[in-house]
């Protein structure tokens, strides 16, 4: 068993190995980065150091994440602080974590994203891999 952070992304339940989860805040004001990925959002500050913004939605190939979502999920990646945008939180629990099944269909980037499932309450959940929502040239920095 592991244990995870259920959350919102997209507006679809995932989960999130807390091994990847540094901190969880909400985020002030976002300054955008000219010429960045799209799937930076920009920058804040936090805890008197700059984090780079993942706006999900968009990472997923999916509508942007809206303005006013400011709950991220703050992960470190090859020495470098990302806020990942989720539109909610909602638990951290113990789950057994299951393999993707070869025949699942995942649309849009959940198919880059996705390291298998949970099952919560019945329901199948999503377990993501935050690194995979960063744009690669931003990994290689």
């Amino acid at each position: 068993m592991d244990l995870f952070l259920i959350a919102q992304i997209a507006g679809r339940g995932v989960a999130i190995d807390t091994t990847q989860v540094g901190s969880v805040v909400d985020i002030a004001e976002i300054v955008a980065v000219p010429r960045t990925e799209a799937g930076v959002r920009g920058l804040v500050a936090l805890r008197s150091r700059v984090v780079t913004v993942i706006d999900t939605g968009t990472a997923l190939g999916l509508d942007p994440t809206p303005d006013s979502v400011r709950r991220a999920v703050i992960t470190r990646i090859d020495g470098h602080d990302y806020a990942i945008l989720v539109d909610a939180l909602e638990d951290v629990a113990l789950y057994e974590r299951q393999p993707l099944s070869s025949g699942l269909a995942l649309d849009h980037g959940w198919g880059r994203v996705g390291i298998g499932l949970i099952e919560r309450d019945g329901e199948p959940l999503l377990v993501v891999d935050l690194a995979a929502l960063v744009p690669q040239y931003a990994l290689a920095a």
